[in-house]
């Protein structure tokens, strides 16, 4: 489950800086508060976190916030489709990922991004350090003095993301199944010529969204098929809107609208490729499901 917070309190502002305020008085008065926070949440109850990497300008600890949120005393799993990011080719089709109960695997092409992280983390990083757009041309960038622009803030922000809540699945058990996953990944020889890049990732059998679903497959989901993050999507929403209760799972249809701020451009929706995946999606449109 999700750790608790730092820090509680609310989102405030003055002509000089953005800050937080509790009972216990003014807190990180005098620290880099990143002004996307301050965009969409001033006034409202939220928490806050010092992370472990530093800001490049201040070389203080970067602070993290993120909203009051009702936590879910259900066990759940969270199936995310990302928008895609028009600023990255590879980015053409968008992304998935899962959040088992508060912990989110994310899958990659590149090593590092083969990881568990907190919600918060995942969806609300400040595009500050290491997480920011290079100044130089606003994407990836590694710097000849090493110093790394990831363009890795919090998804929320880079873009809108489609959830499909899921109650009713073995926490535990798919957690085991995706833990294996990433063990996987991090124990396959790297490749001289690319180190930062899994080896073994393919677009067909082993990315962002194939694992995933290979992963429910083997938990005991069979009927779910897909390549492409959005028609995975799709697909499992359909075998759950179909059978779902048969399977004795509960869901959801939400979406998480991105947060907009000048670090990042409008995400867009990618094109169903499949014609089975665009039948279940009008099929569905035309019964109110999504």
């Amino acid at each position: 489950m999700i750790k608790k917070p730092q820090l509680t309190g609310t989102l405030c502002k003055d002509k000089n800086s953005i800050f937080i305020r509790n009972n216990d008085g003014v807190h990180f008065k005098d620290r880099l508060i990143w002004d996307g926070y301050g965009s969409h949440w001033l006034g409202q109850k939220i928490h806050a976190k010092e992370l472990d990497q530093r800001d490049y300008e201040t070389n203080e600890k970067i602070i993290i916030i993120w909203p009051q949120e009702k936590l879910s005393r259900r066990p759940f799993v969270e199936f995310y489709f990302n928008e895609r990011l028009v600023k990255y080719p590879a980015s053409l089709f968008g992304h998935n990922a899962i959040n088992i109960n508060g912990e989110v695997y994310n899958f990659s092409h590149l090593v590092n991004e083969n990881e568990i992280m907190t919600p918060y983390e995942f969806l609300y990083r400040p595009a500050l350090g290491e997480f920011a757009p290079s100044p130089n041309n606003q994407k990836f960038e590694i710097l000849d003095n090493g110093k790394t622009y990831y363009d890795k803030f919090g998804r929320n922000f880079m873009r809108t993301i489609h959830v499909l809540r899921i109650q009713g699945i073995d926490v535990d058990k798919l957690k085991a199944i995706f833990d294996e996953e990433l063990n996987v990944i991090h124990s396959t020889p790297v490749d001289p010529m690319a180190p930062e890049k899994y080896k073994d990732f393919n677009f067909f059998n082993r990315s962002c969204s194939t694992i995933i679903r290979d992963g429910l497959q083997k938990y005991g989901i069979k009927n779910i098929g897909g390549i492409l993050p959005r028609d995975l999507f799709v697909n499992i929403l359909y075998s759950l809107y179909t059978a779902g209760t048969e399977m004795g799972l509960d869901w959801a249809l939400y979406k998480k609208p991105q947060l907009k701020v000048p670090e990042a451009p409008y995400s867009k929706m990618t094109p169903l490729i499949n014609i089975k995946n665009k039948f279940y999606y009008r099929l569905m449109k035309a019964n109110n499901v999504i």
